[in-house]
């Protein structure tokens, strides 16, 4: 699976304004957690769609972690999977409730 990772608060920024056209995933990773590791190799495993998610890397990106907690409204959690159509957060979960096959049929419905 292919990942389009973010690195900085302007690139967040663009992913939210381009969900006005397009619903956009984030997928928020800490690269030092076993348990995200693991929800993170099913979500690959599991994703079925020729949409590219979004890979932050919050140890190394803190900022952006707390940028989309602060813009979108939500409670930090790591791993966590958002779902943004027309500038607002239309769905989001953490740990095992991150379900690659439910974001799929988001993106088609929406």
């Amino acid at each position: 699976m292919n990942w389009k990772e973010i690195k900085s608060i302007e690139q967040l920024e663009e992913i939210i304004a381009a969900s006005k056209d397009k619903t956009q995933v984030i997928f928020k990773h800490s690269t030092r957690c076993f348990i995200s590791k693991m929800v993170k190799r099913k979500f690959e495993h599991d994703w079925n769609s020729d949409d590219t998610p979004y890979l932050l890397d919050l140890i190394n990106h803190r900022d952006v972690s707390n940028s989309i907690a602060e813009k979108l409204n939500l409670e930090h959690q790591s791993p966590q999977v958002i779902v943004i159509s027309k500038g607002k957060v239309i769905h989001h979960n953490s740990h095992s409730e991150i379900n690659a096959k439910t974001i799929g049929e988001l993106l088609v419905s929406a």
